[in-house]
């Protein structure tokens, strides 16, 4: 059964062949037998087996009919859910219980999904592996001895390692896709806006999204539709325009980035990318190269502008209201032991730098020039989608490294998100899908992006592409 999608899973489902407690009881299987450390928290498997007869009883009367009525899913442990511990992986908020759930998870259950667990992850995101979590690396299931990528990296792994159907993860300059890439699934970062952020633990604001990880393009649109929409709880969320998909993709216009396939780009990576765009080519699509400008940039203004989000936003972490709270002799004292001994080194260091950029007589240097960058990536991208549907690169120069071989160097782990921030700091719509494995087995991840809004072409050139390829 773990081996079907789910939407393959729930048409099962609703047709009877499959009942909602048979799925529950294996999906909690799965996920307490991980051999990838994907879970942090399971849920209570008594409340979810009374919540899966519930779901049961309403979809054989008909008041749930819905894609994933029924379909147990995982979430990232960064997304709020009521009465199940959040931690972010981080020992600040070990013991952390929220009193609601975010608005993604709530459209979820009420579309009759049942949360089995929460994924381990990043400490609060910060992180392109899943090693800087408190609870313990995350394992590639193709290979336990390399990263599942990151921050999202629990919930592809999970998904990658048949121990969940698909998962909710949240996308800052990555954390979605490049997992999904380094696992060999499919991950899709929404457009900034389309999906509430109310209930997602803040890393930087500005960048945060939260969508789907499944095994495929077709589950990431149907939980996409769900979770998408107008929420009076997040004053950054948007109205959908209604938006036709596409089923013929013969005269679209696709372009490929020279920078995107030049030097440190592994040569199995090219091959296997460009491979996808020979699909397309071959069904009618035009396919030339361009230049991204600003490609030198995206980095920088990335990791200035996060950090600089995130030393505000983690600055609610102090002992006070809620999570770890350090022993100490007074109030000063308990804030500085609280969050050295609370938050892990890559926060630290997140913290430390994100402080500095926004401090008296840095904050012109550093802080609003990665602003000016971040308008001109905006104008560089709308520039391209006047003349382009699409675009396509890689999702990370190589496959997943060794397990800690990026933390011995910051640099090259900051470096692995390259080909992704650029997307977030745009606020663009960008696709995960698997289009071939290295000469080590280790699966390789092309993206598919799109113009902000153009969420459905972006889902369905993934699914297209699936649709006639055996990856």
């Amino acid at each position: 059964m773990m081996e079907l999608t789910a939407l393959e899973l729930g048409e099962k489902i609703k047709s009877g062949e499959i009942g909602v407690s048979e799925a529950v009881q294996a999906a909690f299987d799965a996920a307490e037998s991980s051999k990838t450390n994907s879970f942090i928290t399971i849920n209570d498997r008594e409340k979810c087996m009374a919540q899966a007869q519930e779901i049961q009883e309403k979809i054989r009367s008909g008041k749930l009919s819905s894609a994933i009525a029924g379909v147990p899913i995982a979430i990232k442990d960064n997304i709020c859910t009521d009465g199940l511990r959040t931690t972010c992986a981080s020992k600040i908020l070990d013991n952390f219980i929220p009193p609601y759930s975010a608005t993604a998870v709530e459209k979820l259950e009420q579309a009759g999904a049942i949360v089995v667990g929460k994924c381990n992850m990043d400490e609060f995101g910060m992180g392109s592996t899943s090693e800087t979590s408190y609870y313990g690396a995350v394992k590639n299931p193709w290979d336990e001895g390399r990263v599942s990528g990151g921050s999202s990296g629990g919930c592809a792994a999970a998904v990658a390692a048949k121990e969940a159907f698909c998962a909710l993860g949240s996308d800052t300059g990555g954390s979605i896709r490049q997992p999904a890439s380094y696992c060999g699934v499919t991950g899709f970062k929404p457009t900034y806006g389309t999906v509430s952020r109310y209930g997602l633990l803040a890393y930087a604001s500005s960048l945060d999204q939260i969508g789907p990880i499944g095994r495929d393009a077709a589950d990431c649109a149907a939980i996409y539709k769900i979770i998408a929409g107008r929420d009076l709880k997040d004053g950054t969320s948007l109205d959908l325009p209604e938006r036709d998909g596409v089923n013929d993709i013969r005269g679209k216009k696709i372009a490929l980035p020279s920078e995107c396939f030049g030097d440190g780009v592994d040569d199995e990576v090219k091959k296997h990318v460009l491979g996808l765009t020979d699909v397309f080519s071959a069904m009618g699509a035009t396919v030339e190269f361009i230049s991204l400008p600003f490609n030198d940039y995206v980095i920088p203004a990335y990791y200035i502008i996060a950090t600089a989000e995130a030393s505000s936003n983690l600055s609610r972490y102090d002992g006070v209201k809620y999570g770890y709270r350090a022993k100490a002799s007074d109030l000063t004292e308990m804030y500085s032991a609280t969050r050295s001994e609370g938050f892990g080194t890559e926060v630290i260091k997140r913290i430390l730098l994100g402080t500095f950029v926004l401090s008296s007589g840095f904050y012109d240097a550093y802080y609003k020039k990665a602003l000016q960058a971040k308008a001109l990536i905006i104008k560089h991208y709308n520039e391209i989608f006047c003349k382009y549907d699409a675009i396509i690169c890689p999702v990370a120069p190589t496959t997943a490294p060794l397990l800690g071989e990026s933390m011995t160097d910051t640099l090259k782990m900051y470096l692995s998100d390259i080909f992704t921030v650029s997307i977030n700091l745009a606020g663009l719509p960008a696709i995960s899908v698997p289009c071939g494995f290295d000469s080590k087995g280790m699966p390789v991840g092309a993206q598919i992006i799109g113009n902000r809004m153009t969420d459905n072409l972006v889902l369905d050139l993934g699914r297209i592409y699936q649709e006639r390829s055996d990856i």
